[in-house]
């Protein structure tokens, strides 16, 4: 008998430890949201300036170099929206959304893609942007593979 009312004590005191730890995944999301909705409108402000800036002041024919940086500082800010909705979808669900992540991932690397100067890249860094690309490309389809046979 003892042995039962430990072990009921026990794991009240685990329920207990668990819903704790819980509330403090959940309030890290939530500072995490708050601290990514700072860094968007600074972003925002930044590619504001950057465009201001740029558009204005660039002399004629160097338009192209400034273009690739501000699809970057778009990029940029998609995926913090993404990575704003991979912390939300968290807080939603209690679940971290993979699909998310590899979206999120896959932008970060045309991100790269996009703004990469191929003068001063070797061409193994291609061939390794290529390699992560086509690894993304098939670990998503295998998740939207699986999420529909699911349904």
């Amino acid at each position: 008998m003892r042995k039962l009312f430990k072990r009921i004590a026990e794991n009240t005191n685990d329920q207990k430890f668990m819903h704790f730890i819980e509330n403090i995944q959940v309030l890290v999301s939530k500072l995490l949201s708050l601290f990514m909705v700072v860094v968007i409108v600074a972003a925002i402000v930044d590619l504001g300036f950057f465009l201001f800036k740029d558009l204005f002041y660039t002399p004629h024919g160097q338009f192209n170099t400034t273009l690739f940086e501000i699809f970057g500082l778009f990029l940029n800010i998609l995926i913090a929206l993404e990575i704003l909705e991979n912390i939300t979808g968290y807080l939603k669900k209690h679940v971290l959304q993979v699909e998310l992540v590899i979206v999120t991932s896959l932008i970060a690397v045309a991100r790269k893609i996009i703004i990469l100067d191929l003068k001063k890249v070797s061409g193994i860094d291609i061939i390794g942007l290529g390699i992560a690309v086509l690894a993304l490309s098939i670990s998503y389809l295998i998740i939207r593979f699986s999420h529909r046979q699911k349904v």
